[in-house]
């Protein structure tokens, strides 16, 4: 059991692990942002524009059914949350791309900046030198 405990605690002190699970709850969150934005912002404009329709409340109907309680129930395909939900795909995509993007561009920057020069040598260095060559010869 303590090579178990061990062997995970291992796994889990790596860098990747931890990146990976911050990049996990980064990715939920914006995916909720982005669906929030699209269902509270976007469709309803949308909406509006296309004659006050409301992509939510897009259904159709295939049968109703009477329960015990005497209520009804509709069994219905619900392809107005599917629109919506193309929708919030597609605006998640282009911003994830416009984010690797910009980082791309980041790395690329990062990558062009020259080295810097070597020191030059120290005054000890190049009399030590110069004497290694002169007992070379």
């Amino acid at each position: 059991m303590k090579d178990l405990f061990k062997e995970f605690k291992k796994f889990v002190s790596r860098g990747n692990v931890i990146e990976l699970a911050v990049g996990l709850i980064m990715a939920t969150y914006f995916g909720a942002i982005v669906k929030s934005f699209v269902n509270d912002i976007i469709m309803p404009a949308v909406g509006y524009l296309i004659a006050g329709v409301d992509f939510a409340n897009l259904k159709l109907t295939i049968a109703e059914r009477v329960l015990e309680d005497g209520t009804m129930q509709a069994i219905t395909i619900n392809y107005g949350a599917f629109i919506n939900t193309i929708i919030t795909f597609t605006i998640v995509s282009v911003a994830i791309f416009m984010v690797v993007k910009a980082y791309n561009n980041f790395m690329e920057k990062e990558e062009e900046k020259p080295a810097p020069k070597p020191a030059e040598p120290s005054k000890e260095e190049v009399l030590l030198t110069e004497i290694r060559d002169l007992l070379r010869s």
